[in-house]
């Protein structure tokens, strides 16, 4: 019996060039490109190892969004997974973490049977690290977040990670079925082939609504999210640096102490 993997991803614009509108507060999204999320990216990598170590994995991307987020899909799948699925439907937008974990509930449901569900820590357009653990929560599954390093058994069910704390880590052994959420030092993600380019096409692609699997209209929704933005802001830019020049070491030195004394820092 095949050995299954969900990946739970999210399209997402694209950081480096999104930009705030200073009198809504709000993301300016127009023309912005979007991408896969990072930690999403590392979250596909693993279930790749997985699926290179032990070749009859089968590995579903599950993501919510319009209809757009297909090309995310198609990536997943020229990357080397083997369905693809897109949640996407009115009814589904503007939900907050809690209103996606139930939709996600709701495919993940839907989908069936599986073994390991991956995802990455957070999006970098929301920075919650909420979404995860809220749906292994709503599946009765266990847990472990901020994983830096992964390995499982022979026996596809017994698993070992390390977790990443903020001052060292921990040793995690947990059995499937089970969620991990992953972060950039597990992996490095791979690049997409040609021939995984041309082969995605042949690959299974699905669209759901929100009738298709069958989830409560009032736990979705904008309406039905209990979180709401208030503002979005960048920071207030820093003050222009000083460069100091000289012709030798010393005598950048000597300028820097000049400078440092000059404003009673020494």
């Amino acid at each position: 019996m095949a050995f299954k993997i969900i990946v739970c991803a999210k399209q997402v614009p694209d950081t480096n060039v999104i930009k705030i509108n200073p009198k809504t507060g709000t993301l300016i999204r127009d023309g912005v490109p979007s991408i896969l999320n990072h930690d999403d990216a590392n979250a596909l990598e693993e279930a790749l190892k997985i699926k290179d170590q032990y070749p009859d994995t089968h590995i579903t991307v599950i993501t919510m969004g319009p209809p757009q987020a297909k090309d995310l899909l198609m990536e997943c799948l020229a990357k080397g997974a083997d369905e693809g699925i897109l949640v996407s439907d009115r009814a589904v937008g503007g939900s907050d973490t809690w209103a996606t974990s139930n939709t996600l509930e709701a495919a993940v449901k839907k989908v069936g049977e599986f073994d390991l569900i991956f995802a990455g820590r957070q999006a970098i357009d929301g920075d919650t690290a909420q979404v995860g653990p809220q749906l292994a929560e709503k599946l009765d599954i266990p847990q472990v977040t901020y994983v830096e390093e992964f390995e499982i058994d022979k026996n596809m069910k017994d698993i070992t990670v390390k977790r990443q704390l903020e001052d060292g880590y921990e040793v995690i052994k947990l059995q499937t079925p089970c969620m991990l959420t992953t972060i950039k030092e597990l992996n490095s993600p791979r690049y997409m082939s040609m021939a995984g380019i041309f082969g995605a096409k042949n690959k299974e692609m699905k669209v759901w609504n929100a009738k298709d699997i069958e989830v409560d209209l009032t736990k979705v929704g904008l309406e039905a999210s209990p979180t709401n933005v208030f503002r979005s802001f960048t920071p207030a830019p820093k003050g222009k640096g000083v460069t100091i020049e000289g012709d030798t070491d010393n005598e950048v030195a000597k300028k820097l102490l000049i400078n440092l004394k000059g404003k009673h820092v020494i």
